[in-house]
């Protein structure tokens, strides 16, 4: 035989290519607006509040689309905001709270009780009444993370201890408005209001509460502290996934009862806030503050399995239930559409929360 072995090989075995091996992934429409809603899961509920209010404003007009109106649905809803914000910190870590409302209206009532009844200075009242939320959420959370006990389970039994407790320590007595006013007036301080804008006869503007403001400071604070701390990076792995979190070097137990801790604190500003917006110290407000702190949380986009989700996303929520609440009312509408179209919406965030999970499947 003729030629050399080398002419044969290099006539079956192609030349090597020093190019890498690469796959090119083709997405659709819907493919890339999943893995968006997956990344930021806040452009739902901002996207739905932005479209409500620009169809009550076109369909209301000026009755809508002013300064008054506008700024009422944020006092409206700064009780429900500032008791979401607490709630959501729960339910990234895949658990849940059903005692923020109890607690909330028991601060307050610790609040008002120490400063009218034993004559505590209501400074010192208003540390008590912020203290004692802290206490019952460090209770919830060494429960949960020390016992082992089911969050569902520890907050339930919790909300009916607290609850009874403050019927009791209370002895359904409410704290008149005038005798706050008189006596002590910072116990109405988030209540307080102030105008922006206004005219120089003092017309005109828009009006805030101060407890507007402590909502929105409390959210900026919680965003930060989400995004840009070890803390709130903890948080989002044990609410993906514990254990995989605990071999990674985070101490779970630690983490579960701060945010336990952190939230009952939240729930007293939330206390301190319900004086301020109705007036008076009673035992017998904010009973529904644990399912509309739920409703705006789901409707603001985080995922009740935990993990994921955005801190701003419960204030868009409960924006939105503002939104839909005035609008309704303003048109002359029955109040039980609200309730309504509330659900449909709970049901729908449910629904494409499901939906962009699967992008993590």
């Amino acid at each position: 035989m003729s030629g050399k072995p080398d002419d044969f090989e290099a006539a079956i075995k192609p030349p090597a290519s020093d190019s890498v091996a690469s796959f090119t992934e083709r997405k659709g429409l819907l493919a890339r607006l999943q893995h968006a809603l997956h990344v930021n899961p806040a452009i739902v509920p901002l996207f739905v509040l932005l479209v409500s209010i620009v169809l009550f404003g076109l369909l209301l007009g000026s009755k809508f689309f002013s300064p008054f109106a506008l700024t009422l649905i944020l006092q409206q809803v700064q009780i429900v905001g500032i008791v979401a914000a607490a709630q959501s910190l729960v339910i990234l870590t895949a658990g849940i709270d059903l005692s923020v409302g109890a607690i909330a209206v028991l601060s307050s009532v610790i609040m008002g009780q120490f400063t009218f009844r034993y004559g505590i200075p209501v400074e010192i009242a208003v540390a008590a009444g912020l203290a004692f939320g802290t206490l019952v959420g460090s209770i919830n959370g060494w429960l949960i993370a020390v016992m082992k006990l089911p969050p569902f389970i520890v907050t339930l039994g919790m909300w009916q201890i607290v609850l009874a407790a403050n019927f009791l320590y209370s002895a359904n007595e409410t704290i008149r408005s005038q005798e706050i006013e008189q006596n002590a007036p910072l116990l109405q301080f988030l209540g307080s209001t102030f105008k922006v804008g206004a005219n120089a006869d003092g017309r005109g503007g828009a009006t805030f509460t101060f407890g507007v403001i402590a909502m929105v400071l409390i959210f900026a604070f919680l965003a930060y502290a989400l995004k840009h701390t070890a803390w709130g990076r903890h948080i989002y792995a044990v609410g993906d996934d514990p254990d995989a979190a605990q071999l990674s070097g985070v101490n779970v137990k630690r983490t579960l009862i701060s945010v336990y801790a952190v939230t009952g604190f939240i729930c007293a500003i939330a206390g301190w806030a319900l004086i301020g917006r109705i007036g008076s110290v009673s035992p017998t407000s904010g009973q529904l503050l644990n399912i509309e702190s739920i409703t705006a949380v789901v409707i603001g986009g985080i995922s009740l399995f935990g993990g994921r989700g955005s801190i701003m996303g419960p204030l868009f929520g409960a924006l939105i239930v503002g939104v839909f609440t005035l609008g309704l009312r303003l048109a002359g509408a029955d109040a039980q559409w609200t309730y309504l179209l509330i659900g449909a919406l709970i049901i729908g965030a449910v629904a494409v929360d499901q939906w962009i999970r699967k992008v993590s499947a």
